[in-house]
């Protein structure tokens, strides 16, 4: 008879052999031997086995079957414990901390370097030393090495400054610490000497004393880092490291650069991530600059270690960095190659702005947009709906390329705002005077010279609009600026009347004349380039915007032309800020924003106008004084179509809070109040024969106040010596004769010349 090969037989006493087959039926084995028939587990003398023959062929198969099972139930347990693990690290709980750990953890390693560059640069005076030997390479005159003499001198003075502080404070750790030795020592000679008597007269024992001394020692010394607890010193150490790195990491960016999400790299190698790795891959790629490509050679960015100011981190929409460029290898040539550069960087040029600081000489300051950061719609204005503004605080003007808010001056500033047709140079003033026309207290007035319908919605609201492209219009915008030139006099007077060097909005309340104005004129080239009016045009806008800042007068000029004929150089120069949108060459760059701008990096060029195949950079502008620091600004967007109408809201607002304020009309609209001098020093003088130029003056401010305060005895005499009415002295005193003034007023009534002014 056949058995399985894992039946297991033994021989009985008799010869016979007893098959187990229990491996089949799961019932426990029957004892071999003279013992086969007592009783085991649920198996009794009684029961019968059964089973079947196989042959081997059927015992391998079952075999194989029941491996199988055997392996598929493991398999299943297997599976089991892998979906309860991948469960488990793919559960968003896990992420998010893991997430955590990674995040702070490079924060840690981060602000770790920082904090080492940082001690370095300021153990080894490297802003000074840098800036020592970049004037060195680039000394020209005696002024160049003078200061390099001060730089040297200074950098010897922190240098012995720096040892002899730290000498100082060696010197005072150890005095602290001896003195804290010599006085748990005094204190122990004390007791020592307090237990030596208590033993003499028996009251206490000097060996207990001393254990107890020799005791405190030893458990200082255990809780020192030297003794037992060695443990808790070194955590607390690596904790507070930890701590402090992790707090200076945090700092320098919200998200540490290898830490990021991961991004797809090309086949080229170039990350889209402009860590430091990606940086330095750009530099090197950059040709023309022999001295750049030494440094790599010699190790620069691999064995030698380059010196990061500031490592690239998170800011706003983009990447900050600042790094020391190696001897001989200046910032504006950088900035010439901002196109390869940003190519380098997997940006387009509009993205990357290389830049040199003015308190940095040598360090290139770099921020990187993330892709199409500046592509995307703007934020939207912020009074759109609801919020009124303050003339001598500023309106929303836009948003930087980090996505902050830009406040736009309007007191004490004036503008310039050029770009190409499409550029969206009109968006900027467009919001601009919405802005300013939601402080009840401003005038606004608009001449276009052109055929153009952006301002129309704000008529209602503006003092005066005139637009096209005539002579007419031409003249009005002349005369206008020629009013305003006019008016400074009496606006000065009353400055000066009221103690106050500039315009208040306490002023501004009392006075209708000194209201804040704000006059844009748009396609501005028109009024400059005119051939009868373009020089006189040109020499009032510079006598007007150089004397009328402080008197809350703010121009406004913009052109689609970037040049000295379209904004004269005399004007730009007395411009705070200067706009310029995408434009066409460098030399209308500078023209717009001043010489040298393109070459610091200052440039406009690069961004695109509208077109047909896509918005461009419309509503970008490179700008000079509207922020701290020259930089892009996106301007916001005031939407007016047939579906959309964002502008006529804002203008309502604006005349219901000019009703609410009592001024229901400007000064455009109320009748020219007519002030005859003549008449009024006749007034005063009557019934006198003659008055002393002093009283005159008195009376004059008294009878109207807003016109003759201010007056002095230059403006009096000044006025009367052309009609034949010049004060005269008479008994000490300079005197007005009344003689005279009815002389004068009948000669001039007789020949019709009128000398009356228009207040």
């Amino acid at each position: 008879m056949t058995t399985p090969d894992n039946t297991q037989t033994d021989p009985d006493e008799n010869g016979a052999r007893v098959y187990d087959l229990s491996a089949h039926r799961g019932v426990p084995a029957l004892p071999a031997g003279p013992n086969r028939f007592t009783v085991r587990g649920d198996l009794t003398v009684d029961d019968a086995l059964e089973g079947e023959v196989l042959t081997p062929e059927q015992s391998a198969e079952v075999d194989q079957r029941l491996a199988e099972q055997a392996r598929a139930k493991a398999g299943a347990a297997y599976g089991a414990v892998a979906r309860v693990v991948r469960t488990g690290v793919t559960h968003e709980r896990t992420r998010s901390a893991g997430r955590v750990v990674v995040r702070n953890a490079g924060y840690t390693l981060v602000g770790s370097r920082a904090r080492r560059a940082e001690r370095r640069a300021r153990r080894k005076h490297l802003d000074l030393e840098q800036a020592i030997k970049t004037l060195r390479l680039n000394a020209k005159g005696a002024e160049d090495f003078t200061v390099l003499a001060g730089l040297e001198a200074a950098l010897e003075t922190r240098r012995n400054g720096a040892a002899e502080r730290g000498r100082e404070r060696r010197i005072e750790i150890l005095r602290w610490s001896g003195g804290v030795i010599v006085v748990l020592a005094s204190g122990h000679v004390v007791l020592l000497g307090i237990a030596a008597v208590q033993a003499v007269i028996g009251a206490g024992s000097l060996t207990d004393r001393w254990h107890g001394i020799v005791d405190f020692w030893s458990t200082v010394v255990e809780a020192s880092p030297v003794g037992g607890y060695w443990w808790a010193w070194a955590v607390a150490g690596v904790g507070t490291w930890a701590v402090r790195s992790n707090l200076a990491g945090r700092a320098l960016g919200t998200l540490p650069v290898w830490a990021a999400p991961a991004e797809t790299v090309p086949a080229d190698g170039r990350n889209v991530v402009p860590d430091e790795g990606a940086v330095l891959a750009a530099l090197r790629n950059l040709g023309g600059l022999p001295l750049l490509r030494e440094a790599f050679k010699k190790g620069w960015g691999t064995t030698v270690t380059p010196t990061w100011i500031d490592v690239p981190h998170r800011d706003g929409k983009g990447w900050r960095m600042r790094l020391v460029l190696p001897a001989g290898v200046p910032v504006e040539e950088i900035v010439r190659r901002k196109t390869v550069f940003a190519h380098n960087l997997v940006r387009l040029p509009v993205e990357v702005w290389p830049s040199e600081p003015k308190d940095k000489p040598g360090v290139l300051d770099l921020w990187v947009a993330d892709q199409g950061a500046l592509s995307g719609p703007v934020e939207p204005w912020p009074l759109r709906h609801e919020g009124t503004t303050d003339f001598f605080k500023g309106v929303p003007g836009g948003f930087n390329i980090r996505g902050e808010l830009v406040t736009a001056r309007l007191f004490e500033v004036n503008y310039a705002v050029a770009g190409m047709m499409g550029s969206g140079k009109s968006t900027f003033v467009i919001s601009l005077v919405a802005g300013a026309i939601l402080d009840p207290l401003v005038d606004v007035d608009v001449f276009v010279l052109a055929e153009n319908a952006d301002y129309d919605p704000f008529e209602p609201r503006l003092r005066t609009l005139k637009t096209g492209a005539s002579p007419e219009t031409v003249k009005a915008c002349l005369e206008n600026l020629k009013a305003l030139y006019m008016s400074l006099e009496e606006r000065g007077k009353l400055l000066k009347a009221n103690g106050e060097r500039a315009l208040t909005r306490k002023l501004a309340e009392k006075y209708p004349q000194m209201r804040p104005r704000v006059v844009v004129v748009d396609e501005c080239q028109a009024l400059f380039m005119d051939a009868e009016y373009g020089e006189e045009a040109a020499n009032v806008a510079v006598l007007l915007q150089n004397a009328a800042r402080k008197y809350g007068i703010v121009l406004v000029w913009a052109t689609p032309e970037g040049s000295t004929a379209a904004l004269p150089r005399k004007l730009m120069a007395v411009t705070a800020i200067k706009l310029c949108f995408a434009i066409g060459d460098q030399q209308s760059n500078d023209a717009v924003l001043g010489t040298g701008s393109y070459k610091a990096g200052i440039s406009a060029v690069s961004l695109e106008p509208k077109t047909a195949e896509g918005p461009g950079d419309i509503g970008t502008a490179m700008t000079r004084g509207l922020m701290a620091r020259p930089g892009l600004v996106r301007s916001c967007y005031l939407r007016k179509s047939e579906d959309v109408d964002e502008v006529t809201p804002v203008v309502e607002r604006a005349l219901a809070l000019r009703e609410a304020a009592g001024l229901t009309e400007t000064l455009a609209d109320a009748a020219p109040v007519v002030v005859d001098t003549l008449a009024d020093i006749a007034r005063v003088l009557a019934p006198a024969k003659r008055m002393r130029t002093t009283e005159v003056l008195q009376r004059l401010a008294t009878l109207n106040p807003s016109y003759y305060t201010g007056w002095s005895l230059e403006d009096l005499s000044g006025y009367l010596t052309p009609l034949g009415a010049a004060p005269y002295k008479t008994g000490g005193y300079m005197q007005v004769g009344a003689d005279r003034i009815t002389e004068a007023i009948t000669e001039r009534d007789n020949t019709g010349d009128g000398d009356e002014d228009g207040e």
